[in-house]
């Protein structure tokens, strides 16, 4: 996760500072269209499931990287997924860590397997979707992080100084750099990574909870001479990332036809510049950048002046409009919430993913301080019950507009109804007492805690209306 750029960062900050937009306008709600297949809005389309329902996803990423071994992931227990659920959030982004999976050359934990699966198993008993994330830090833990394994680390006897104030710096050893490229080039190290994906998918293809695999967390690379960090950025994404992509696909085609694929620019893009990467040939990918400010990751307040959030934008966007895929933002979120313009953050975050965006998993669903989502008693932290708002999950059909008033705390959803297929349409719904009402031949059944579902006549014109009690 870009998350601690500090002073050791800052030329590299400085490099890619954002240019100036305009500011928002100060907003008391927010109101996020969301995609359709009619009118795709930035013709960026929509993500869909199995039956063919436009998807919106929302929820926050799980990990556990204090476990390994014979206790990796014992630190996500069924009270995460349960929680999770209960505020109204279907979407868990799963770390997983190479490492702890083949911890030999082609020696895979039976272990490890399994634990993922108990956890997947979780996420289907409270109706939470899951994307499997390849994750590393930093490569590795050849160089005190997780991730790829050290018998995948080729550094060439190139040094490496740890950085123990600002983790983020350690990207550009130059130890770490080289073992990326040796990562990218070396035959029989994309051999064991594609191995890797094809026991991941072989595994869990058809577990109901699998959404989708995230082919590497945060990708970088070693930039060349005479390159700054932006044009090294998109040499790599250009030049590895795409054809590693296009490998991955295949490795985990030969075992899952049916799940989607999430890959990642370089974190370059969080500071408001465009992708390199080309088109990754599969009929099912989705763009998940990760959406960091420097500012605030070096513990700096929201500044809605700055124009970040708009460049941001501005730049994620290039990418899906260009190659027609799904977006869905993989980790999001500042470390400090407590500061004042924090409040106005997420409600302008909020507008911002709601206008392109099927979707974002939040960083990180903890129970304690920092980055996590709530505290020790499960009460959300600072300003982060802004995440937590009505939103239709899944709707069997094609939606014209989807809207949320937080100020009024109301949600109106207008859509299509499909003339085949699914009829029914879930949504989400935080705590709390919410009045649904629906027309146009559609009609409000089954509610459980934090859910309910609407039916509707196949290519009827339906309106969905919840509204705070």
């Amino acid at each position: 996760m870009l998350r601690a750029i500090l002073t050791a960062s800052t030329a590299v900050a400085a490099l890619l500072a954002p240019a100036t937009a305009p500011a928002i306008a100060p907003t008391t709600a927010h109101a996020a269209a969301t995609a359709t297949v009619e009118d795709p809005g930035r013709g960026i389309p929509p993500l869909t499931d199995r039956q063919g329902r436009v998807l919106t996803l929302r929820g926050w990423n799980l990990e556990d990287k204090a476990h390994r071994g014979g206790q990796a992931l014992t630190g996500i227990t069924e009270r995460h997924l349960r929680d999770m659920r209960a505020q109204g959030f279907g979407l868990a982004r799963l770390l997983v860590f190479w490492d702890d999976l083949e911890p030999r050359p082609g020696r895979y934990s039976r272990g490890y397997l399994s634990r993922i699966g108990r956890i997947l198993d979780w996420a289907e008993r409270h109706g939470v979707k899951v994307v499997l994330d390849a994750h590393q830090d930093v490569f590795g833990p050849a160089f005190g992080h997780r991730g790829i394994p050290e018998w995948a680390t080729r550094t060439d006897g190139l040094p490496f100084t740890p950085h123990p104030d600002d983790w983020f710096a350690e990207y550009f050893e130059p130890a770490v750099q080289r073992a990326f490229t040796h990562l990218y080039e070396d035959a029989d190290l994309r051999r064991a990574q594609a191995g890797m994906w094809r026991t991941l998918a072989a595994r869990f293809a058809r577990h109901p909870a699998v959404l989708g695999y995230d082919l590497l967390n945060e990708p970088m690379g070693e930039v060349r001479p005479g390159e700054d960090p932006v044009t090294a950025a998109g040499r790599i994404e250009r030049e590895q990332l795409t054809p590693m992509y296009n490998r991955l696909a295949g490795a985990v085609r030969s075992a899952d036809r049916r799940s989607w694929l999430f890959v990642e620019p370089t974190p370059v893009v969080g500071e408001g510049v465009p992708t390199g990467l080309g088109r990754v040939e599969d009929p099912r990918v989705v763009y998940a950048p990760h959406f960091y400010d420097t500012a605030m990751e070096a513990a700096s307040d929201y500044d809605p002046g700055a124009g970040w959030i708009e460049a941001y934008e501005r730049a994620v966007t290039v990418y899906p409009e260009r190659y027609g895929v799904p977006v869905v933002v993989g980790e999001w979120g500042p470390p400090d919430s407590t500061l004042p313009n924090m409040g106005r953050f997420y409600r302008d975050a909020m507008a911002s993913l709601g206008r392109y965006t099927s979707g974002w998993a939040g960083y990180e669903w903890c129970y304690g301080g920092g980055y996590c989502a709530v505290g020790a008693t499960g009460a959300f932290r600072a300003h982060k019950e802004l995440t937590a708002e009505p939103y239709a999950e899944a709707v069997a059909g094609t939606v014209s507009s989807a809207v949320y008033d937080a100020g009024r705390g109301v949600y109106r959803l207008s859509y299509r109804a499909a003339r085949h297929g699914s009829r029914l349409t879930a949504l989400s719904l935080p705590p709390g007492t919410w009045r649904i009402t629906a027309g146009g031949g559609a009609a409000v059944g089954r509610r459980t805690a934090g859910r309910a579902w609407v039916r509707a006549v196949p290519g009827s014109r339906v309106t969905v209306t919840v509204e705070r009690g």
